[in-house]
C-alpha cells in the first residue's frame, strides 16, 4: 500500500474505480448545493489542476492510494490552517472490492505521520455521517476521539446531513500513528 500525489494521467484508472463503486460511495460522498456555481461538472483534468494548485499553495494535499500496484481509493487532507490553528481534516474512499483490509487505516496513518512530523500539523480531524460504520471503524481503530455531533455539517447526496467529528493532537501519537496502528494490528493477531 502506498500514497503518492494524484496526477492528471490518472484518469482512466480513477474514472473506472469511480464508476465501478458509485453506488456503494453516494450516500457518504459530499455534493454541491444546487445553484452554486461550483455544481458545475469539472473533467478530471479540471479537479486535478484544483487540488494541485492548492497543494502548491499549502492548502492541500491530495493523495492516490494504492494497493498491490493499483489505484484504489482517494485520500485528500483539506482544510489546512496554518498559524496558530495548525489543523486540517481528512477524507478519503477506497474501492469496495478491497475494504476492510487494513488499506485506508494504513493510508490515515500514513498522512497524518506526515502531516504532525513533516509538516507541523498540529491537529487533525475526520468527519463522518454517522450511518457510516465502516468509515467509523477506520478511525476508532487508530485511535481517534470522538467530539461530538456537527448538525446539518456537509452537504451530502443532495440534502445537509449530520457528522461525528472525530479528532487527533500530535500530543496523542508521540510514537507515530502509523506505529501504533501496527502495533495494535499485531496484538489483534
Amino acid at each position: 500500500m502506498r500514497l503518492r500525489p494524484i496526477r492528471r494521467r490518472d484518469a482512466r484508472e480513477w474514472r473506472e474505480v469511480r464508476n465501478r463503486n458509485r453506488d456503494w460511495l453516494r450516500p457518504w460522498e459530499a455534493t454541491v448545493p444546487p445553484g452554486l456555481p461550483q455544481a458545475e461538472m469539472q473533467t478530471f483534468g479540471q479537479m486535478v489542476r484544483h487540488l494541485r494548485a492548492e497543494a502548491a499553495n499549502g492548502r492541500m494535499l491530495p493523495f492516490v492510494v494504492e494497493y498491490e500496484g493499483r489505484l484504489v481509493g482517494q485520500l485528500t487532507v483539506a482544510g489546512i490552517m496554518w498559524g496558530s490553528l495548525c489543523s486540517a481534516h481528512i477524507g478519503y474512499w477506497v474501492d469496495q472490492a478491497v475494504a476492510g483490509r487494513g488499506i485506508i487505516p494504513t493510508a490515515v496513518a500514513l498522512a497524518v505521520d506526515h502531516c504532525f512530523f513533516t509538516l507541523g500539523i498540529h491537529r487533525i480531524e475526520v468527519n463522518i455521517r454517522p450511518e457510516n460504520r465502516p468509515s467509523r471503524r477506520v478511525v476508532e481503530k487508530l485511535g481517534f476521539r470522538e467530539e461530538g455531533l456537527r448538525p446539518r455539517y456537509l452537504h451530502i447526496d443532495g440534502g445537509w446531513r449530520d457528522h461525528l467529528t472525530y479528532a487527533l493532537t500530535v500530543e496523542e501519537v508521540p510514537e507515530g500513528l502509523l506505529n501504533r496502528w501496527r502495533v495494535r494490528q499485531r496484538e489483534a493477531v
